[in-house]
């Protein structure tokens, strides 16, 4: 149980970084370039799925959010 608590909390830090990485403009030649391309690789699989059910609004995007949220719930239900 403890390992699922441990990777649900990674993956809580991955979305943050993620989200905040989304304000700055990133070149591709950028030393933080494959930093972002790791965290997009980690975090697009769950992202795209809830893309297509939440409505959009505007420039903003609350698919973390959401995600983030259904983590936490997920993780407190197991106990974490």
């Amino acid at each position: 149980m403890n390992l699922i608590c441990t990777i649900a909390n990674l993956y809580v830090l991955i979305i943050i970084l993620r989200a905040i990485s989304s304000f700055f403009p990133i070149a591709p030649d950028s030393p933080f370039a494959p930093v972002v391309r790791i965290l997009y690789q980690a975090t697009e699989p769950v992202f795209q799925p809830v893309r297509r059910v939440l409505p959009t609004l505007g420039a903003f995007d609350f698919t973390p959010l959401v995600v983030l949220i259904g983590v936490q719930v997920v993780a407190g239900l197991l106990g974490c």
